[in-house]
């Protein structure tokens, strides 16, 4: 029986070298190449993946320690023809330039809006007692491990709070 990865929703065997990493392994052994290769040592966020609902920097985990875990790349998100709520809010805002840390951006603020939506306080939360908020201080803080080059940021805060304003309205 050979073990498996879940990636995107499919079932996916693991590489035969248990030092790959998931990074390598998503874009050179699946051709999955939204996930970007940046710094290699997981201080610029450009491969920022979500497993099993948390965001990661697949190039500081090996494919192999994932055995049987769902693991979310950028193009299990949304595409060009099918693009999610983030990614409209983030041209809508114009929330990239050169556009390489992009899907990074994109798979961290839609965990991090996992997380805020869960109660998960962060290091900006100033009362832990009371609900969390989704404001700019809590999404920069939570974005602080995705760098952006072209220096875009007040952009992709302004995209990822439109999407928190349009779903909080959707649940009024």
């Amino acid at each position: 029986m050979t073990a498996t990865i879940v990636i995107n929703g499919t079932a996916q065997p693991l590489p035969a070298d248990p030092r790959t990493s998931l990074l390598d392994f998503l874009r050179h052994d699946l051709g999955l190449t939204g996930t970007k290769k940046g710094c290699d040592h997981g201080q610029c966020g450009a491969c920022t993946v979500i497993v099993n609902g948390l965001r990661i920097n697949s190039c500081l985990t090996l494919a192999a320690m994932h055995e049987d875990d769902a693991v979310t790349t950028i193009e299990g998100i949304g595409g060009p023809d099918d693009p999610s709520d983030l990614q409209n809010a983030f041209m809508a805002q114009d929330a990239f330039q050169c556009g390489y840390c992009t899907p990074g951006q994109i798979c961290s603020a839609k965990a991090m809006l996992d997380e805020i939506a869960m109660g998960w306080p962060s290091d900006a939360t100033a009362d832990l007692t009371a609900e969390v908020t989704c404001n700019e201080e809590e999404i920069r803080e939570r974005m602080s491990g995705n760098l952006c080059r072209c220096g875009a940021y007040a952009n992709i805060v302004a995209a990822i709070r439109d999407v928190a304003k349009e779903r909080a309205d959707a649940t009024v």
